[in-house]
C-alpha cells in the first residue's frame, strides 16, 4: 500500500527553485535512502513534508494515505503520522523532555479520538522506551536537548519517534554528529520500529548510517530532481565514487 506519493514536486525558498520535479514513491514497510551533494534539496523536501512554514510548492503533488497532504496543516500532519526528525534538534528551556512527551502523544490520542493516556501508564512507557535507548531518568526531567550533548538529542529524536508511533518517519541527517556508540544505538531504535505499517525515509550524505539501517531503495537527489535510485549498492557506489557523475545527467541504477 503507498504511503507517500510525490509527483513533479516543484518548491522554492524565496522565491528561489529548490525541488525541480521530485518523483518519488514510498509504500508501507518500505526504507527509502536519499543521498546527494549539499544543496540538492533533500532537507527541503522533508520540511516540506512535514509543512514547515517558509517553503512554497509552485506546481505538483503529495498524496499521503491517499489524502491530499499540501491541504493538511503541520498539526493535522503530525497527528495522522508525519514525524520528522531534526538534522539539528531545538532546545526548549523550561520545558522537560518527558513533559514535552506526555503533551505531544496526549495532543495525538485526542486527535485521534483515544482516551489520553495517565500518568502512571506514560511514566512506565516512557521508562521502557527510554531504557532501549540508554537514556536515563536524569535526561527525561531536564529541559528538552538543553545542556544534551549530539548523541543525547538525537537519542531524544527515536525516542519521540518511538513514543509516537508515526506511519511515516523522515530522518534528516540523525547520524550527523554522531560517534559509532551512538550510531549504533540511534539505528537500533529506528529498526526496532520497522514494520509492515510504517515507512520510512532516511536522508544522509553517508553510507556508513546505511550499514546499520538497511534501506530497500536508494535515490540520489542533485539539482532538485531525483536521477538516480537503486538498491543499498548503490550507496556504496556513491562512498567510492562520490556525487559528481550524478550532477549533470540522470541515470537508472539497478
Amino acid at each position: 500500500m503507498t504511503c507517500i506519493e510525490i509527483r513533479d514536486l516543484h518548491a522554492c525558498i524565496d522565491g528561489r527553485p529548490i525541488l525541480k520535479g521530485v518523483t518519488l514513491s514510498l509504500s508501507v514497510g518500505e526504507v527509502h535512502a536519499i543521498m546527494g551533494p549539499n544543496g540538492a534539496g533533500k532537507s527541503t523536501l522533508s520540511h516540506l513534508i512535514a509543512g514547515r512554514p517558509g517553503y512554497e510548492v509552485t506546481s505538483g503533488t503529495i498524496r499521503y494515505d491517499g489524502r491530499d497532504l499540501l491541504a493538511m496543516t503541520p498539526e493535522e500532519r503530525a497527528c495522522t503520522g508525519i514525524f520528522l526528525a531534526f538534522q539539528y534538534p531545538v532546545e526548549i528551556p523550561g520545558v522537560s523532555t518527558a513533559t514535552f512527551l506526555k503533551t505531544a502523544v496526549n495532543a495525538q490520542r485526542r486527535f485521534r479520538g483515544k482516551t489520553e493516556i495517565d500518568a502512571m501508564q506514560f511514566s512506565k512507557l516512557i521508562k521502557e522506551k527510554a531504557e532501549k535507548l540508554g537514556m536515563n531518568n536524569d535526561m527525561l526531567r531536564r529541559s528538552l536537548n538543553v545542556g544534551f550533548s549530539g548523541g543525547e538529542k538525537k537519542r531524544n529524536e527515536i525516542l519521540q519517534m518511538a513514543m509516537l508511533e508515526p506511519r511515516f518517519a523522515m530522518l534528516d541527517e540523525t547520524d550527523s554528529g554522531l560517534d559509532i556508540d551512538s550510531l549504533k544505538i540511534v539505528a537500533s531504535g529506528v529498526n526496532a520500529l520497522r514494520s509492515a505499517e510504517r515507512a520510512f525515509l532516511v536522508i544522509t550524505h553517508y553510507q556508513r548510517l546505511l550499514e546499520y539501517i538497511v534501506p530497500d531503495y536508494v535515490h540520489v537527489l542533485a539539482e532538485g530532481r531525483i536521477v538516480c535510485s537503486g538498491n543499498k549498492e548503490l550507496a556504496l557506489e556513491l562512498e567510492a565514487g562520490g556525487y559528481a557523475p550524478f550532477t549533470t545527467h540522470a541515470c537508472h541504477a539497478s
